[in-house]
């Protein structure tokens, strides 16, 4: 049966049917199971998540892992059957759905059911089982009907080094926010070796810098067992992006930050196809996402679009895989001829099509843009700018803000790791086409303070950047027929635990009167 088996998998690859993740299932599917048996222990030690929410569903999600550390998970290379349960009340007495899937070692042994059938704008319940034990209870909410005129509530979030701050507002957006979603922008892991002289570490990472599947999976794992952050997925639906530490700092289409001439080591891009192809799997597996954002080695599709009632449309951007190459390397640069060259990729024709598309269809009142880098032009004062953000891309800029122009439309933001609030437009001086409310870090930069120390000068001399703060924490939005709020929420500190929650901002955009207003 075995020599029988591989023949009929030759055979597939021979045809072109055996491809990427999906394959590699069905091959693990078709071994001999000659392998240990499964670990002994809770294989739920990773949590639960669910995500992309739908008006008849969401993506619920877990990955099974009783030595999450471990090779595998501590999970023996065996297919493992997983059974699941959707309910109307936490005690999972009024069940609405429940099935069972098969977990594959070629899939790390990740879970995802895509619900459908359930009601709109519903919370529900639901858990696992598995090899004798069964998962915590996690909640989720389906996105309202498209008719819905409900308001909508929801969190901006990301950049959270595990090395750099403990996820304390995490633990607050869990225990205190009535949210619809959080929307986490990316930067889910970091990549590093520990770096114990870079600042004070209030933990460190468990191994050297990410490399191989198994190395990503590891370090995943090391995040999603904080509690704080594993609370956070237990009560809220997320919709996950990804930005650069999910692979490599500052990573532009399939190259690698270590391309240019100051890195001697420099990486090709067939070696960097390698970690990218690793890189992506290991997000997909560890996301609540559906199955349309399985990568089939470096290709992979993240943008996707969320309705949510007449209050808005999610446009969920990836600006990392598709872009070009930085101009003049990814620093600040103060003249490069390349920024001007009008063919420039943020987004790639593909998904700009899409976008367009997607926009010139919607009836929501609000377009929610939601990205990874600084949208609005930002030179400092000694006339630099970043090229790893829109400001190295300005052409791209122009066909997104044309896109956009006469829409109530709102961007969000992170990478920086400090809060903004910014006017985005066209041209300085011009009126707004939207306006950009810039997510701060979870813990990313450690506790930070009131202020970046170039803020004050960057602000004086460039007025459609309206506000800023430098603490860590999230932004909570409240998208409304005639507004969209933000509140920027903050912890004071992150290198020590038990943090209180304040707010350092509160502003509004208004529909048909873009620009940022304190509230």
């Amino acid at each position: 049966m075995a020599d029988s088996a591989a023949r009929h998998v030759v055979a597939l690859a021979r045809r072109g049917l055996l491809r990427g993740a999906a394959g590699l299932s069905a091959l693990a599917m078709l071994q001999p199971s000659l392998a240990r048996p499964q670990a002994v222990g809770d294989p739920f030690t990773l949590g639960v998540a669910s995500g992309d929410p739908w008006p008849d569903g969401a993506v619920i999600w877990t990955r099974l892992a009783p030595d999450p550390m471990a090779a595998g998970g501590g999970m023996a290379p065996l297919p493992v059957e997983v059974a699941w349960e959707v309910a109307e009340d936490e005690r999972m007495t009024r069940v609405a759905q429940r099935g069972s899937l098969t977990a594959t070692p070629a899939l790390g042994h990740s879970v995802h059911v895509e619900l459908r059938g359930l009601q709109p704008a519903r919370t529900y319940f639901y858990r696992f089982r598995a090899a004798g034990h069964e998962s915590r209870i996690g909640r989720t909410r389906t996105a309202p009907e498209p008719d819905s005129e409900a308001s909508i509530r929801f969190l901006n979030a990301g950049c959270q080094n595990y090395e750099h701050g403990l996820f304390t507002a995490w633990r607050h957006a869990a225990a205190e926010e009535d949210i619809d979603f959080v929307f986490h922008y990316g930067d889910y892991i970091y990549e590093y070796r520990s770096r114990p002289g870079s600042r004070p570490l209030a933990r460190t990472h468990h191994s050297a810098d990410v490399l191989t599947l198994e190395d990503y999976r590891a370090r995943y794992a090391q995040y999603r067992l904080d509690q704080d952050l594993a609370a956070a997925h237990a009560a809220h639906p997320f919709v996950s992006s990804y930005d650069d530490h999910e692979i490599e700092n500052n990573w532009a289409g399939l190259i690698s930050q270590r391309d240019g001439l100051r890195f001697p080591d420099r990486t090709s891009p067939e070696i960097f196809a390698l970690r990218a192809a690793a890189a992506f799997q290991a997000w997909y597996e560890n996301m609540p996402v559906r199955a349309a954002a399985l990568p089939r080695g470096v290709d992979i599709t993240a943008y996707r679009r969320l309705r949510f009632g007449r209050a808005l449309d999610l446009h969920v951007l990836d600006t990392r895989r598709f872009r070009d190459d930085q101009p003049c390397g990814d620093g600040r640069v103060a003249r490069c001829e390349a920024v001007a060259r009008p063919e420039a990729q943020m987004l790639g024709p593909a998904q700009e099509n899409w976008l367009h598309a997607g926009l010139a269809a919607s009836g929501a009142r609000w377009q929610v843009v939601a990205q990874q880098v600084f949208l609005a032009e930002r030179p400092f004062v000694d006339g630099t700018r970043s090229m790893d953000s829109w400001d190295g891309y300005p052409a791209a800029r122009a066909r997104l803000l044309g896109m956009l122009g006469g829409r109530d439309a709102v961007a969000l933001t992170g990478d920086i790791h400090s809060a903004w609030a910014n006017d985005v437009a066209a041209r300085p001086g011009e009126r707004p086409a939207l306006v950009e409310f810039v997510g701060t870090s979870i813990a990313s930069n450690g506790d930070g303070g009131e202020a970046v120390n170039y803020a004050a000068g960057l602000m004086a001399a460039q007025p459609h950047l309206r506000f800023h703060n430098n603490r860590r924490g999230y932004t909570l939005h409240v998208a409304r027929a005639d507004r969209v709020e933000a509140i920027y929420r903050a912890v004071p500190y992150v290198v020590r635990p038990d943090a209180p929650r304040e707010d350092r901002g509160h502003f509004v955009t208004f529909a048909g009167r873009p620009g940022v207003v304190a509230a």
